[in-house]
């Protein structure tokens, strides 16, 4: 049991160590070429794949999104949910979601952030900032805090399970592009 918990809590930081090296490698070289964001018809997204480098000053978290949040992808880093809306859209909600205990836990100090907190999303085809204007928990069955359509302007939600070490309920933060 006493190994299980170790692997849980500190082993698993070495998977995602070595999948954030890995996607940073490339996610970088794509920051040096930026290019204009591709119109809605042809975006193509690709599960694992990197998406944005999210920076929290807050939280001291500077870690590579990935796109997908099936358990794979979480292991790798924050991800984006499936139907979620791109950083460089125009309007809609982008969604991420992060383990908070295990796997690096990006999202382990997530409830300290406040209204006013910077977030930014850089990615290969501009820089994005948000800032913070509230904080919800929820259910896990909760899922509309996600939904890409829920607001017209550009707007961020990052999800984790609350409290820590437990999966029964959802931390939302929720924040403004500015």
């Amino acid at each position: 049991m006493a190994g299980y918990l170790l692997w849980m809590l500190w082993g698993t930081n070495f998977v995602t160590d070595r999948a954030q090296a890995e996607l940073r490698e490339e996610f970088d070289t794509k920051l040096e070429h930026p290019t204009p964001p591709p119109s809605d018809d042809d975006i193509v997204r690709v599960p694992g794949s990197a998406v944005a480098k999210i920076v929290i000053p807050r939280m001291d978290l500077d870690m590579i999104v990935v796109d997908g949040t099936s358990t794979q992808d979480l292991e790798r880093g924050p991800g984006l949910y499936p139907d979620s809306r791109l950083p460089w859209q125009p309007h809609g909600r982008v969604a991420i979601a992060g383990h908070r205990t295990t796997y690096k836990a990006p999202f382990w100090d997530l409830d300290k952030l406040g209204k006013g907190d910077k977030i930014q999303l850089q990615t290969e085809h501009g820089t994005f900032d948000y800032r913070v204007y509230r904080t919800e928990t929820v259910a896990p069955t909760a899922v509309q805090v996600a939904d890409p359509d829920a607001t017209v302007g550009p707007t961020l939600v990052l999800t984790t399970c609350t409290p820590r070490f437990s999966a029964e309920q959802r931390l939302v933060v929720f924040a403004q592009r500015t």
